[in-house]
């Protein structure tokens, strides 16, 4: 007993004062570094220098007074939460800008501030256009010329319905409800302005325009969104992306209203990582028909993803991470500690999958590994 505790003491000064494992110290050879990590003599070492672990034994007494644990590996369904931040957004397909067809100038604002709601068909605003004069002109001209005719004056009244149709689309074509068309046929007279009405219900998410202004055609007046549906964009991680596809069931919050989940599935997974984050955009559809999510907004997303459903786990607490290789140590029957390079897959809290290296059922330790990874270093170094 007491030689291993002075063995454990010196492995903690060369922990302390020499460079990791596997990264020999500036100006000192693969060698050199090898015979430092074993104590001074020439020992075996791989390939980067390192001293090769040995098996380790530990007496029962030993094992109670370093604490070391043991659990068997073990198959089982692994499953993770995936976290990770994301911002409220009005969907695209619902966005709809506003614009005029014609130049003209802005008479009466009827929608004059930004988050107004509207519905489709409300007025949004009246302009004075001379083409839109001069297009009521030539629709009344059409109108009393077929009035004047009857249907055996032939080609003459077909050429006047042609005309009158004619001007009716190209007012449409500006966007001229067909209630408006018909109150300047019905009344036969010309108004100075005629409305443009919303296309779609919503609410005003940005307005560019004042009453007065003079506008011309293409220009951007108002931008309209229906957020009875939004989507919530998230950033995942490159490494979790293997679990997030379209239809995976998102729990969302938001900091507005703490403790409330708000549920939603994957929709759309971006084509491109963000090389600077390596990150990957995905995309949530939540309805809010009661819009309490709000343009902007920051949110929590959780998806609960399985891993798999048959999987080698270990505890995350057994591996020695070295930085090229990943180290268990496994009790045989005979009670050595054997090392054993392992392959990691997906973690999950505590947890690790492994993909190779261990085997169902046998028993790794848990718990003072560092201490028997010292000693298995010591005594791969002291040959």
């Amino acid at each position: 007993m007491n030689q291993l505790v002075v063995t454990v003491f010196i492995a903690g000064m060369f922990a302390c004062a020499a460079e990791p494992e596997d990264s020999p110290a500036v100006g000192m050879t693969a060698e050199e570094h090898a015979r430092m990590s074993a104590g001074g003599t020439q020992g075996e070492v791989d390939s980067s220098g390192a001293a090769v672990r040995q098996p380790v034994h530990l007496t029962e007494s030993e094992e109670l007074a370093l604490g070391v644990a043991y659990v068997p590996v073990t198959r089982t369904t692994l499953t993770k939460t995936v976290r990770t931040v994301g911002v409220v957004q009005a969907a695209e397909p619902s966005i709809v800008d506003v614009t005029p067809k014609v130049a003209g100038f802005i008479e009466d604002l009827l929608v004059d501030f930004t988050g107004q709601s509207v519905v489709r068909g409300q007025p949004l605003l009246t302009i004075y256009s001379p083409q839109l004069v001069a297009a009521q002109q030539e629709l009344l001209t059409a109108k009393r010329l077929l009035e004047r005719l009857s249907p055996e004056s032939g080609e003459a009244w077909s050429s006047a319905v042609d005309l009158l149709e004619s001007s009716r689309r190209r007012l449409q074509f500006w966007d001229i409800t067909d209630e408006q068309i018909n109150e300047i046929e019905t009344s036969g007279e010309l108004t100075k302005t005629l409305s443009l009405v919303s296309p779609v219900a919503g609410i005003v998410l940005e307005k560019d325009v004042v009453e007065g202004q003079r506008v011309m055609e293409g220009m951007r007046l108002y931008r309209l969104a229906d957020l009875s549906s939004v989507w919530v964009e998230g950033e995942v991680f490159e490494q979790d992306l293997q679990f997030i596809r379209e239809g995976v069931q998102a729990h969302i919050e938001v900091a507005a209203y703490p403790g409330e989940h708000v549920m939603g599935r994957v929709s759309f997974v971006y084509p491109t990582v963000q090389p600077e984050t390596r990150t990957n955009r995905v995309r949530i559809v939540v309805s809010n028909r009661d819009l309490r999510l709000k343009p902007g907004m920051f949110a929590t997303l959780y998806f609960e993803v399985t891993v798999g459903s048959d999987v080698l786990v270990a505890p995350l607490s057994a591996v020695i991470v070295t930085g090229k290789r990943n180290v268990v140590f496994v009790r045989g029957d005979d009670g050595m500690l054997q090392p054993r390079e392992v392959v990691l897959g997906a973690r999950a809290d505590d947890r690790v999958q492994i993909l190779s290296g261990l085997d169902d059922g046998d028993l790794i330790v848990t718990s003072a590994n560092f201490l028997v990874d010292a000693e298995s270093r010591l005594a791969g170094g002291a040959g």
